[in-house]
């Protein structure tokens, strides 16, 4: 792939190094106690107001204090610097970024761009906290893509899905899923919540997932003819990598039994059919697969 020396994005939110906050973190029940026994004289009623009103205007949180935790992203007191590879799959993914801007403010009218959080190990979002584990995943709350760049090293290592393609393929896939927010396609998504069965809801979760990947394909589709950055053997990383994260083949992977009814992103055969059917057309209109006669 040829993405060395291409344009850069503006939208990289680079938190890795940070501490994410826990926003829901216990009561210090001494602290509390104490609070308690001030507030039930007057004395102890100055007191806390002078201290609440001192955090106030020096921009400390009182949550934070009576929880003992901290409620939003925290630098580290050293800048953070990462290895060299990191550094660089870090540039990797702001261009490639860059490349679905590119794309998608051609394809849609008004398109909003959406920003990308580098995280270390856990991140907070609109969406809640989330750790590595949960690999790379979209906020609909704050049109943000989150991705920890150790997943790259895991699709190679233990996916068996190399290539910096592969790794294209994802963040788009991500930006998939806010072409959907923004088309409110994750509202009615949303709204099926709890009026279905988990079963149904899974299904539509497919359906989801795999027009995403459809995207992912309408987007290295145009962006092989715009920016000419892809080369031979490009497609078929892409291919191979969504084959390595469908559902059938890592539930086989993880307990050898493969539970379809489970299924929530698809199986590897449709996420790689989905993908390579927006790689073939690089229409969007024909990525409907909520009403397509088979997935």
């Amino acid at each position: 792939m040829k993405w060395r020396n291409t344009q850069r994005s503006s939208n990289v939110d680079d938190r890795r190094g940070m501490s994410s906050g826990r926003s829901g973190g216990g009561l210090n029940p001494m602290l509390i106690g104490l609070l308690l026994k001030l507030v039930t004289s007057k004395k102890g009623l100055i007191i806390v107001a002078v201290v609440v009103g001192i955090m106030y205007f020096t921009g400390m949180n009182p949550l934070q204090f009576l929880t003992g935790s901290p409620t939003n992203s925290v630098q580290n007191s050293q800048p953070y610097k990462g290895t060299a590879k990191e550094n660089e799959l870090a540039d990797f993914s702001n261009q490639v970024l860059r490349s679905t801007e590119n794309v998608w403010n051609k394809l849609l009218s008004n398109y909003k761009e959406p920003t990308l959080v580098l995280f270390t190990n856990s991140v907070s979002s609109a969406c809640g906290s989330a750790s590595s584990a949960t690999g790379p995943f979209y906020c609909p709350g704050d049109s943000k893509l989150y991705i920890d760049l150790s997943f790259f090293q895991e699709m190679e290592t233990r996916l068996n899905a190399p290539g910096d393609f592969a790794q294209a393929y994802v963040i788009a896939h991500e930006v998939g899923h806010h072409i959907q927010n923004l088309m409110g396609t994750t509202d009615k998504m949303q709204q099926l919540r709890g009026r279905v069965s988990q079963t149904e809801y899974n299904q539509f979760s497919v359906k989801l997932e795999l027009q995403a990947d459809f995207l992912a394909g309408v987007w290295a589709h145009h962006s092989k003819n715009m920016n000419l950055i892809l080369d031979d053997g490009d497609l078929q990383e892409a291919l191979n990598a969504a084959f390595a994260i469908g559902d059938d083949r890592l539930q086989n992977q993880s307990s050898g039994r493969v539970v379809p009814d489970s299924f929530t992103h698809g199986t590897s055969a449709q996420r790689m059919r989905w993908f390579k059917k927006g790689f073939d057309t690089g229409d969007i209109n024909k990525g409907d697969t909520f009403n397509a006669n088979s997935l």
